[in-house]
């Protein structure tokens, strides 16, 4: 029996731990490589390409299906359905490639065998033969030889162009270079399917996108969706990684099960994980800003160029939420960007935290930069010279009008908090008298859009059951990464029933529970689902109150229901016990929740519309040091105040804010994708590429929540957004160096330093400032 203690006040808007914490220090977590292997479990490995572009002349794989404990080799010919993975309508993405290879690490075959040392150790068995072709591994070679693009582009304007420059008494030219990012999740990509009755498939898989799995092997296998269920408790982290990338390894383990009729399982070594799937995509952003003498600005004119790789995957999204993001939290009374999603013979790059968004602010806060270092002003000045009004200068270059801005209260309090003023004024002071050492100090915003501009995306599912013991159970379409989600869905739906979070049973995201589901991305996780599982909640709530009024013989509406019980009239029941009255009077607990995103709509071909549901905005200001003689540098301080409305978990909301801006601050300065004059990766394990270690932490690391914020929207308890956002915010590190190497010319000259800014780029930056100041 159920024994439930009474709680008196909500499990909701408080601190509580994630709900796998202990299980994971302790080592009790359950993954997919943790999880039994059915009896006579095979495993596959794939064999890749070694060239970035040519024409397969000849594959002979007999060696390989000759080697002891191989079962099976499988080919694009050995596809049942359609031999196509791709995310989008283009059917750009084949499983195997037999006559083409467009990268590096590009798929060829797959190895099933006794064991997964066998199968890897038999890939390299196959004798292939090329023919070379001309390679692109980056975007400017791209552009260079036509630009070809994987998709088509979009464009944004808003107002006149040219009556913006005329306006404007100052313009600068530029070319910023960001680069692109390893999502580097702890745990690989890994698949075990298992085959069941006619042509039923079970895949347990690591997927933030449990029905595009589904829907890929049924499409694979030529099965309907239904033939086909997902499994997925946890992930050991996804970051957009694990949106589309899964679909391969989970169609190879499938197709390698349908035509063995055993169970197998596929998980890469981190080498090849790293060079099969798609990566942050990086940019080339060239952009023409006009401007007055007082720094407000006038016209924006930018092209905002992306490697995207070898197919579209989600690339054209992704170049779109750039463009979405160009802004940040400005007002450009004229505006035109477009996008160049350009093909190249790397990785397909794919979604990773942030979408496309934060390349967009990046070239805002360039250009910001830019105009501050021309003017010999602040740029924390030139911000809040152009930052979006409330009632008037608040259209967005997509024509909607930002009704929420919270940005200047957002900096006005950073700004107090952090002693910006006065720690600035003492940085000018010690690097007017320290020759090697040098000081940089940086505030940055952000304004960041919440939704999928995919409108048909923002909607979601949950299935809610209420035993007559009291206890429920929750299963709902989003999945765990190790955010957070499922412990706030939690919450949600523990204060629906004012019963204690201990009460409610999470369960693993599953397609037999809560069908057609959309990816947990797009920092909406918890306004989609929370608000699904409300609503199934408030479904079977309303069922019980009504028992709960029959059984006291009073009206539904004078039903009272709070923490300590349920009173109808002189009855009196707990939860538990009414839940059991339920059973009896053959009342229905149990209920599917449903929830779409009102407000939003967006017209690609027009460049016009409603895309974002509300804004998140925060800030950081982030101190360092640098040695002028080496480029190497540390940082000193870091404050981050995030606005996420009223936090449903606080506690988990600042975990994502602390872990959002190291990985944004790794990106921006230590993570390095580097490929060879061959086309081949080079930096595809944690010997070559570099993530933040705890060494690199800022010596004081303060982040706040804005306490004071509740979200203008009725979104799930007035909460806000919060996986994204934080991570553009590691960029203030980027403009703190900047100002640092620039101090070396007086501060006249804009850095622009190349994004990762490695300490190599730093003393570059460093070198080239004290010539250009020299003449």
């Amino acid at each position: 029996m159920n024994k439930q203690v009474a709680i008196t006040a909500s499990p909701l808007h408080q601190s509580q731990p994630h709900d796998s914490a202990v299980k994971q220090v302790a080592g009790r977590a359950e993954y997919i490589d943790d999880l039994v292997e059915p009896t006579g479990t095979l495993h596959a490995y794939l064999g890749l390409a070694t060239r970035a572009h040519a024409e397969i002349v000849s594959m002979d794989l007999s060696a390989v299906r000759a080697a002891p404990g191989v079962v099976a080799v499988l080919t694009a010919d050995d596809v049942i359905g359609e031999n196509d993975i791709s995310s989008n309508h283009l059917h750009d993405e084949p499983i195997f490639s037999d006559k083409h290879v467009q990268f590096w690490g590009q798929p060829l075959f797959a190895v099933v065998a006794d064991t997964r040392d066998i199968a890897r150790r038999a890939t390299k068995l196959a004798k292939v033969e090329y023919k070379d072709l001309p390679h692109l591994t980056s975007a400017e070679a791209a552009a260079e030889a036509g630009g070809r693009l994987v998709t088509t582009p979009l464009k944004l304007s808003r107002g006149d162009l040219a009556e913006g420059f005329s306006k404007s008494e100052r313009v600068v030219k530029g070319r910023m270079k960001l680069g692109g990012q390893e999502h580097f999740y702890l745990e690989s990509q890994v698949a075990l399917a298992i085959p069941g009755e006619d042509e039923e498939m079970l895949l347990q898989c690591s997927t933030q996108h449990p029905t595009e799995i589904q829907v890929m092997v049924a499409q694979v296998l030529g099965i309907p969706h239904a033939s086909v269920t997902v499994n997925m408790r946890r992930m050991g982290g996804g970051f957009g990684g694990k949106e589309t990338q899964g679909n391969l390894f989970a169609v190879v383990a499938a197709l390698a099960a349908k035509l063995t009729g055993r169970a197998v399982k596929i998980r890469p070594d981190r080498d090849d994980d790293m060079s099969i799937t798609g990566k942050r995509h990086d940019f080339v952003v060239d952009y023409e800003v006009g401007y007055t003498n007082e720094g407000k600005i006038q016209a924006v004119k930018a092209r905002f160029a992306a490697r995207c790789g070898w197919s579209a995957d989600l690339s054209g999204p992704v170049t779109d939420r750039a463009l979405f993001h160009c802004d940040n939290a400005y007002w450009y009374p004229a505006v035109e960007a477009v996008s160049v999603p350009l093909y190249t013979n790397t990785q397909s790059n794919t979604a990773f935290r942030g979408f496309g968004g934060p390349q967009g602010i990046i070239g805002a806060e360039r250009w910001i930069e830019d105009i501050a270092y021309d003017l010999g002003v602040d740029p924390l000045e030139i911000r809040k010279r152009n930052f979006y009004g409330t009632d008037t200068e608040n259209i967005t270059p997509y024509h909607q009008p930002v009704e929420d801005n919270v940005i200047r209260e957002v900096i006005a309090d950073l700004e107090k908090s952090s002693d910006y003023q006065a720690r600035r004024e003492n940085i000018l002071a010690y690097n007017a008298k320290s020759r090697v050492l040098k000081k940089g100090i940086a505030m940055v915003p952000v304004k960041f859009g919440i939704s999928f501009t995919a409108t048909w995306h923002n909607q979601a599912g949950a299935l809610i059951h209420v035993y007559r013991d009291g206890s429920v159970h929750l299963s709902h379409g989003g999945t765990e990464m190790g955010q957070g989600l499922h412990v706030k869905v939690a919450q949600v739906v523990a204060d629906a029933f004012a019963i204690p979070l201990s009460a409610v049973k999470i369960t693993a995201s599953n397609t037999g529970k809560v069908p057609n589901t959309s990816a947990t991305a797009a920092s909406s996780g918890t306004d989609l689902n929370g608000a699904a599982a409300l609503n199934g909640a408030e479904q079977v709530k309303a069922r019980m109150i009504a028992q709960a009024a029959k059984l006291g013989n009073v009206a539904p509406e004078l039903v009272r229901w709070d923490y300590s019980g349920i009173t109808a009239g002189e009855k009196f029941l707990t939860f538990a016990q009414l839940a059991h009255a339920c059973w009896m009077g053959r009342v229905q607990l149990s209920a599917a929740g449903f929830y779409a995103t009102p407000k939003i709509h967006w017209d690609r071909s027009t460049g016009r519309g409603h895309p974002f549901y509300y804004f998140a905005y925060g800030a950081a200001a982030a101190e360092v040091t640098i040695d002028t003689l080496t480029g190497e540098y540390v940082v000193d301080r870091v404050d981050v105040l995030e606005d996420v409305g009223r936090s449903l978990n606080p506690a988990i909301d600042i975990g994502q804010v602390e872990g959002g801006f190291i990985q944004g601050m790794g990106w921006l300065t230590t993570e390095e994708l580097w490929w060879d004059q061959k086309g081949e990766l080079r930096t595809h394990a944690p010997s070559t590429y570099k993530i933040p270690l705890a060494s690199d932490m800022p010596a004081e690391f303060n982040v706040r929540l804005a306490e004071w914020s509740i979200n203008k929207e009725p979104a799930i308890g007035r909460s806000k957004a919060v996986g994204e956002p934080p991570l553009v915010l590691g960029y203030s590190v980027v403009e703190a160096l900047s100002m640092a190497v620039a101090s070396v010319a007086d501060y006249t000259i804009a850095p622009r330093l190349e994004m990762p800014a490695t300490p190599e780029r730093v003393l570059l930056a460093v070198e080239r400032l004290r010539k250009e100041a020299a003449h």
